[in-house]
């Protein structure tokens, strides 16, 4: 299969449209005309994935987050991108992300987490705007409401278990929660569309201490997961996309977390 012909079907999956305007999605490095026999699917092009993929004779690695964000100046050894690309390249190997398109697009990270969690969605936490300026049934993230109300503690505590976390932090109001708000990855700056949505806990990754202070302030709690925690979701489902749909691939995965824990 080209390399072209697997990106059209990544692409009606996840629309690189969808993307936020700060993203990068779509084909990092390599060619469409490469003879693709081999996959390997990760949340992020680290060294370690990168050096799986010459090993096992990948012929593209598939990624969730972009290798690269912002214009590279250039493409050398001094670097450890400059290091990664030449590896990539000197053996034709491709590369392509899908990141906020597949954040936002239905059917992927965000319904994918809100059904693990067991929840019912009631709309995206941060709406997708149309051509006429006006909010769209899907965006970053979702507001909906869990089976049952649930004290902070023990809600972190499942959240742990169904996402089989190494540890995470809260920060608790002091209230049940039923009406959540959650944002995959990074919240960062995603409280003030928590408190609009009425959610009484923000679920995502990479807050700091005075944001959860902030979200105490405010009367809400905080669950913060890790940007690792819910997007690793990422991995198998396209793992099993790839494999339901184009059976002739070989599909591999790395599902490593390179955080420690003590």
């Amino acid at each position: 299969m080209k390399a072209g012909k697997l990106i059209d079907a990544l692409e009606q999956l996840a629309p690189p449209a969808l993307a936020l305007s700060w993203d990068n999605p779509g084909l990092i490095c390599g060619r469409r005309d490469r003879e693709v026999r081999k996959v390997l699917v990760a949340l992020d092009a680290a060294e370690p994935v990168v050096e799986r993929a010459l090993e096992e004779g990948c012929d593209l690695i598939l990624t969730h987050h972009p290798m690269i964000f912002k214009p590279v100046p250039k493409i050398n050894s001094d670097t450890a991108l400059g290091r990664k690309l030449i590896k990539l390249l000197g053996r034709d190997i491709c590369c392509y992300a899908m990141h906020t398109n597949f954040d936002i697009a239905p059917g992927c990270m965000a319904d994918l987490v809100c059904e693990k969690m067991g929840a019912e969605k009631a709309g995206p936490l941060e709406p997708s705007l149309g051509f006429d300026g006006l909010p769209l049934s899907y965006g970053v993230g979702f507001i909906g409401t869990l089976p049952e109300p649930l004290a902070v503690p023990e809600l972190a505590r499942r959240l742990r278990q169904q996402f089989d976390l190494k540890g995470l932090v809260y920060y608790d109001a002091k209230q049940p929660v039923s009406r959540i708000a959650v944002c995959p990855g990074s919240g960062r700056g995603m409280l003030e569309a928590a408190l609009g949505a009425g959610a009484q806990v923000l679920i995502t990754g990479d807050m700091g201490h005075h944001d959860g202070i902030d979200a105490l302030d405010e009367g809400i709690s905080l669950i913060d997961a890790g940007h690792f925690g819910l997007e690793h979701l990422f991995v198998p489902f396209m793992a099993d996309y790839l494999r339901d749909h184009m059976p002739e691939l070989t599909v591999v995965t790395d599902e490593g977390d390179l955080r420690e824990f003590l």
